[in-house]
C-alpha cells in the first residue's frame, strides 16, 4: 500500500469568500451576479455558454447573471476558465 498524497488547497476562490455566496464583479461588459458552485451542489448537466461544452453534474462550476432586477432570468452555469476568459474571444470568433 502506498502513502497518501497530501491534497492541494484550493486557491482558485478570493480569500474569505465562503462557497455558495454571491458575489458581484465589474467587467467592461457590465456587473455580474457570480456564484461558485461546488460538485456536490450541482447534479444537473449544463452547457457552458463559453465552449459550448457540457458541464456534467457533480463537476465544480459556476453562475452568473447580470446584476440588475430581472437579471435572475438570465442565469447562466460556465465552466470558470471560461467565464474568466469570455471577453478574449471577442464578438463573431469561435469558441473552439
Amino acid at each position: 500500500m502506498s502513502p497518501r498524497r497530501a491534497r492541494r488547497r484550493d486557491d482558485s476562490r478570493p480569500v474569505g469568500f465562503p462557497r455558495g455566496m454571491d458575489r458581484v464583479e465589474e467587467w467592461p461588459d457590465g456587473e455580474w451576479k457570480v456564484r461558485m458552485l461546488t460538485g456536490a451542489s450541482s447534479a444537473k448537466n449544463y452547457r457552458c455558454p463559453g465552449c459550448d461544452q457540457e458541464i456534467p453534474g457533480g463537476q465544480p462550476h459556476l453562475v452568473s447573471w447580470p446584476n440588475w432586477a430581472g437579471g435572475d432570468d438570465e442565469r447562466r452555469h460556465w465552466h470558470t476558465t471560461c467565464w474568466r476568459k469570455r471577453l478574449d474571444r471577442g464578438p463573431g470568433r469561435s469558441r473552439y
